[in-house]
C-alpha cells in the first residue's frame, strides 16, 4: 500500500500534522503540498489522506479544486481519510467532513471519520499534544487498512 498524505497550509500546522501522520503511515508514505500533487500516482489500494486548515468554514479553494478534480478521474479502489486544522471554538467550519464527503463522492472507501487537530488562535501553534494525537490516529488508519484488506 503507498501512502499519500495531501495537504494544503497557511501558517505551517496542517503540514505538521501531514508530516506526523504520514511518518506513522509506513515506509514511502508521503506528505506532499497541494501544489505539488500528481493524482496520477495513485491506484488502487492506496491510502490517500487529505488536510485543510478551515477557510472561510471549509478547506482551502486548492484542497477544494484538486478533490474536484480526483472527483472527475474517479478514486474506485483507494481508501481514503481527511483531517482539518482548526481553532477550538464552540462554532466553526468542518473541511474535514466536507473533504470525506468529495472523497466519497470520487469513489474512495473512507476508513476513518473526519479528524480535527486544534491550534492555539487563527494562526496556531498547534495546541500541545496535537502531533501525538495525529501519529496515532495515522496508526489507527493502518489498522483499518489492514481490516479492510
Amino acid at each position: 500500500m503507498k501512502a499519500v498524505v495531501l495537504y494544503d497550509t497557511a501558517y505551517g500546522n496542517t503540514r505538521t500534522i501531514a508530516e506526523s501522520v504520514a511518518s506513522k503511515l509506513g515506509s514511502g508514505a508521503a506528505a506532499v503540498q497541494v501544489d505539488g500533487f500528481d493524482p496520477g500516482i495513485l491506484h488502487p489500494g492506496d491510502l490517500l489522506v487529505v488536510g485543510s486548515p478551515i477557510n472561510g468554514w471549509k478547506p482551502t479553494a486548492r484542497i477544494a479544486e484538486s478533490l474536484a478534480d480526483l472527483g472527475r478521474r474517479g478514486l474506485a479502489g483507494v481508501k481514503a481519510a481527511a483531517f482539518d486544522t482548526r481553532v477550538k471554538l464552540f462554532i466553526h467550519g468542518d473541511a474535514a467532513k466536507k473533504m470525506t464527503k468529495a472523497l466519497t463522492e470520487a469513489g474512495a472507501t473512507i476508513v476513518a471519520e473526519p479528524m480535527a487537530f486544534y491550534v492555539k488562535g487563527s494562526e496556531g501553534p498547534l495546541l500541545e499534544g496535537e502531533e501525538e494525537r495525529a501519529a496515532a490516529w495515522a496508526a489507527d488508519l493502518v489498522a483499518s487498512v489492514q481490516r479492510q484488506a
